[in-house]
This record gives structure tokens, sequence and C-alpha cells, in this order.
């Protein structure tokens, strides 16, 4: 998905002119060490939020080295809410405390500031995606609501009245949009997760009401992150709390065929998730691996990812949980897959570093290996998201 932003650095910043590029600063090649020599990326987007470095980062990685990209990094006029890439890969919406702007992805991934007008002035869109259709662009606010924008496939702008449904909470962490285009999923923390229809091809998406959402597993349990597998079968949510023990955070699994009643969760769900607080939640392209950032783990001054195997029998499904557990730095915040599919990379809004590379183990299926780490400006940078071009 790439799609997935939780935004929870709030910033009083602002400085000249959104869109204008860093002529000053340039990142420092990161050479990769470690049995990755031969990796390389697609294009991605960082938000870096802190004070001073208020701004998108965007690079690839080419043949182990990190690689900015022409003009990165450009500059926003205020602190970021979150970020999303069309499907089509010619546009990128970033929110911030000022608005939604739009960029142009030109010619390697460098980026143009369509306008110096937002397209959409919520000030507190928290999580937003595109649609497959590239039709809409769904975001979740601070404000109690979501609403549909309706955008130009050709030319990514706003084109029509945009459509609203209230939310059953103003603390929305993330949402989903599921591959098949039927739902729109929001984590609302200690109200639970919202499950909106969605109707891409029609003038109205949304519908006029919802039903409850679902509840969280344990109270004073959270739901900060959700997502759905790539091929429609499971829905993921991550919850705080969700079971007894030290690290109580957990990763809770729902069939996605009962979402139209009551909702089903898989056979041994909830699931561990090896940490405090599961911020974001990674289903591998392949359909094959479920990957868990943990922004806190007891006892540790780092996060992790815990690393689940999704296992399909005729219609029953089950996750194992794999004996690796990747590392990370401090409060890691986002996760995506590289659009090639060779990595997986991370984002920590608490820095050392602010940016993990992993790689595929070619022993070990799904096991992640440390393949680079970087610096994404002068750090403090308060990485807080990050998004893969498809």
């Amino acid at each position: 998905m790439k799609t997935r932003s939780l935004a929870t650095v709030l910033l009083a910043a602002t400085l000249p002119l959104a869109g204008c590029i860093k002529d000053f600063w340039q990142v420092t090649p990161v050479v990769c060490t470690t049995n990755c020599s031969t990796v390389s990326s697609g294009v991605f987007y960082i938000l870096n939020s802190n004070a001073g470095q208020v701004e998108i980062a965007g690079y690839s990685i080419v043949s182990g080295t990190l690689t900015a990209l022409t003009g990165s990094p450009y500059t926003l006029t205020t602190g970021p809410h979150a970020i999303a890439v069309a499907p089509n890969n010619s546009f990128l919406y970033v929110s911030t405390q000022s608005g939604i702007y739009l960029y142009a992805i030109g010619a390697g991934g460098a980026l143009k500031l369509a306008s110096t007008t937002p397209i959409f002035t919520d000030f507190a869109a928290y999580s937003m995606q595109v649609d497959a259709t590239g039709s809409w662009l769904v975001e979740a606010s601070g404000a109690g609501y979501l609403y549909a924008i309706p955008i130009s496939p050709s030319t990514g702008l706003a084109t029509g009245a945009v459509q609203q449904i209230s939310l059953a909470g103003i603390a929305p962490r993330q949402l989903a949009i599921s591959p098949d285009e039927t739902n729109v999923f929001v984590a609302l923390g200690g109200t639970g997760t919202e499950v909106i229809p969605f109707a891409a091809l029609k003038a109205n998406p949304l519908p006029n009401s919802v039903s409850a959402p679902i509840a969280v597993k344990s109270a004073g349990g959270a739901a900060v992150s959700v997502a759905v597998d790539p091929h429609n079968q499971i829905l993921f949510i991550g919850e705080t709390a969700g079971v007894s023990g030290t690290n109580n955070g957990v990763l809770r699994a729902f069939l996605y065929s009962s979402l139209g009643g009551t909702p089903a969760e898989v056979t041994g769900s909830p699931y561990a998730s090896g940490g405090l607080t599961p911020v974001s939640i990674l289903p591998a392209a392949s359909g094959a691996y479920v990957y868990v950032a943990n922004a806190t783990v007891s006892n540790s001054s780092t996060g992790s990812i815990a690393e689940f195997a999704l296992t399909v029998s005729g219609t029953a499904y089950s996750l194992t949980a794999l004996s690796s557990t990747a590392s990370t730095g401090v409060s890691p915040a986002d996760l995506a897959e590289d659009s090639t599919g060779s990595v997986v990379l991370l984002v920590n809004s608490g820095g050392g570093p602010d940016l993990d590379v992993y790689s595929f183990d070619t022993t070990t299926p799904g096991k992640l290996d440390p393949a680079l780490t970087a610096a994404t400006g002068t750090d403090p940078v308060g990485a807080l998201a990050i998004a893969a071009t498809p």
C-alpha cells in the first residue's frame, strides 16, 4: 500500500515557500556493507518533521548506495502529517498543518510542487491514501471526519465536491483502502477500528452512515494501525494492551469475507506483536508474510519488527510468528515495501538511524536482514512517514 502514515508530531515552524529546494544540503551517500552490495530499490519519499527540516526527502538505492533524488530535499511550509503516492506514479500528496499539497512526480522520481495553494485545506489530515482508480484521495481527519476528495487521474488536482462522513472518534491513527476498493478501514485509538463501505466508481463513494466500529480487544487498549493483505483475505489491526504481559501489543487478524456481517477473527488471533505499540503493519506484496513495527519495546531503547508467515489452506488462514525479529532504531513510525519488492523500508521518528533498510534473507523465507542504515537529514529530523512509488 503502500500507503500508510501516522502523525503524532505537530510543529509550529513555518518556512517562506512550499516546494523550494534546499540547495545548501545534500545527503551523503551511505554504502551498504553487509552482504548487500547489489541491493537496489525503487523511489521512495520520507517526511522529516523537526523544525528547520520540515521537508520531503526523496531517495532510491542503487547498488547498495542511498542516492538522493534530483532537488531533494523539498521544503514544506508547515509541519507534515502524512504522505501518499498515486497508483499511476505521477503524483504525490502531502498533508500539512496548512492543508494537502500536490506534487508532480517527474523523471527519476524528482518532485515539482503543482501549486502553492493546497488542494484541500483540512489542517488535521492524519492519514490518507489514493484509491486504485486514482480518482479519490481518501483522508482521515482529526476533526472527526473521513473525507473522499475527487481528483483527476491525469492532473492530480481536485475536481469536484468533497464527500464526508463522521467517524466514531476524533483520534484517527491510520487508514487503509482495501485492494478490492469496497472498504475503507480507520484505526481510531480507544474507539476501535471503523469499517466504512467504499464505492470508487460512484459519484458519492461513501455511505450516509456506518455500523459500530470493531471494538478493541481489551479495555484500555487502542487501535493504532490497520492494513489489508494484497489478496483481500485478511484485515490486520495493530492494538496496544491486547494481551497480558510486559510487551502487550497485538496483531489482530480478521477474515475479510466476514466484514459485511459480524467480523470473525482468524483462529489464533490476537498474536503478540513483541512490543507495546504496533504502529505500522506491512503485508508483503507476495501475500505470504506480514511485518509489524513496534514503536516501543519493554526494557529496550529501540523498537523492533515482528515477522509472521501467512498460511492459507482452503478457506482457513493462520499466522505463524517467525523465530527472527528485526532490530530497528528509536521509535519506529512507518513501514513500506519498495516497488521492486527487493527491500523493506522503515523510518524511525526518534532516529538512531532515521532510515532502516532490510533485504529478504535468501535462506530463511520471510526473514529480514539489515542492509543499510542512514540519516535522512541533519539529526534530529523526526522522520515520521514513508511512501514508496508503486
